[in-house]
């Protein structure tokens, strides 16, 4: 396994303005150290969307949340497609695909009331600090998620306000039935 910080002989020239001793030696930081290192990429992100929606208008940050999306929903539908057309099924596809995106998705069947359907529910969002001012990426997602789904969802939650977790709603004709102990 590779370190954080990888060691980089410095060429004779180095050593040579150097003076007498061991050769110089070059600490730089190796891609595991990239990885741990902490990164602006949120604020970049969101000054970006800043500059989009000054410059262009508010609708071009909407347009940009449906085209983030769209390669999303094409990766997904092909999962969804083949999951046939049962409301859990589905909804445990489209899970599957989120949590290999790293979101942390899970599905659980729900009733109250006159209302039945699935819980979809994500424990980690990689947008979540730039979808706190930007909430189109939300609500594009949660429109991707109605294609994909072809019903009507509804998100109840999402980490960008605030919540524990991102938590939408998707509503079935009959409570289905609860898979296994995790369901």
């Amino acid at each position: 396994e590779q370190g954080a910080i990888g060691e980089h002989e410095a060429g004779a020239s180095a050593s040579a303005s150097r003076g007498r001793g061991r050769p110089a030696r070059r600490w730089v930081v190796a891609e595991a150290g990239h990885h741990a290192l902490a990164a602006d990429y949120d604020h970049l992100a969101a000054q970006a969307l800043r500059y989009l929606r000054d410059a262009v208008g508010p609708d071009a940050v909407a347009s940009f949340a449906r085209t983030r999306v769209a390669d999303l929903e094409t990766r997904y539908a092909v999962q969804l497609a083949a999951a046939g057309s049962d409301p859990m099924a589905r909804a445990e596809a489209l899970v599957g695909a989120l949590s290999q995106d790293g979101f942390a998705a899970s599905a659980r069947p729900v009733a109250g009331g006159a209302l039945t359907g699935i819980q979809v529910c994500q424990g980690h969002c990689p947008v979540k600090d730039v979808a706190e001012e930007f909430p189109q990426l939300c609500e594009a997602e949660t429109d991707a998620f109605s294609r994909l789904l072809g019903v009507h969802v509804q998100r109840l939650s999402t980490l960008a306000t605030g919540q524990h977790v991102c938590t939408t709603f998707v509503p079935t004709p009959t409570v289905p039935p609860r898979k296994g102990p995790s369901a």
